[in-house]
């Protein structure tokens, strides 16, 4: 058996129902919505989260913190990370994303100091953090703020 065999089972599909086509078909006049109401016009029916006129719980619940728009969201990278890229001394933007270290660099990329680097390296990022900053210069690096 393989995917080309496969079908549903017997009375798992059935014709479409053709509603409001004379009342000769089962399905005419009101169409099967019933007779009078909201939801049998056409258009008929509620907005989602609509409560039936009491005060819905998103209005109910109080509101909190505050979101900042202009935050920078950076692409993160330890330096744990650095220590096997193929990349002759230097890292950059470019070389963490075609090792697919980084998704989508945002606003830059951040490199933070979680791990050891026993090479020499000049890394090329956004934002240092203090860690970071101070072990790559102790290996024997260089830090460059883009």
């Amino acid at each position: 058996m393989d995917l080309s065999n496969l079908k549903p089972p017997k009375g798992a599909r059935r014709p479409k129902k053709r509603v409001g086509r004379g009342e000769g078909s089962l399905g005419g006049r009101t169409a099967g919505k019933g007779d009078k109401g909201q939801r049998s016009r056409s258009g008929g029916g509620v907005r989602p989260g609509f409560e039936g006129g009491q005060m819905p719980l998103t209005r109910r619940l109080p509101k909190r913190g505050f979101t900042n728009k202009f935050k920078k969201e950076y692409a993160i990278i330890n330096i744990r990370d650095l220590v096997n890229l193929e990349s002759n001394g230097v890292v950059d933007t470019a070389i963490l994303a075609s090792e697919r270290k980084i998704k989508g660099a945002k606003a830059g990329v951040k490199v933070l100091g979680v791990g050891e680097l026993s090479k020499p390296l000049v890394v090329k990022a956004n934002v240092f953090s203090r860690a970071a900053q101070e072990k790559i210069v102790a290996a024997g690096g260089k830090v460059e703020v883009l």
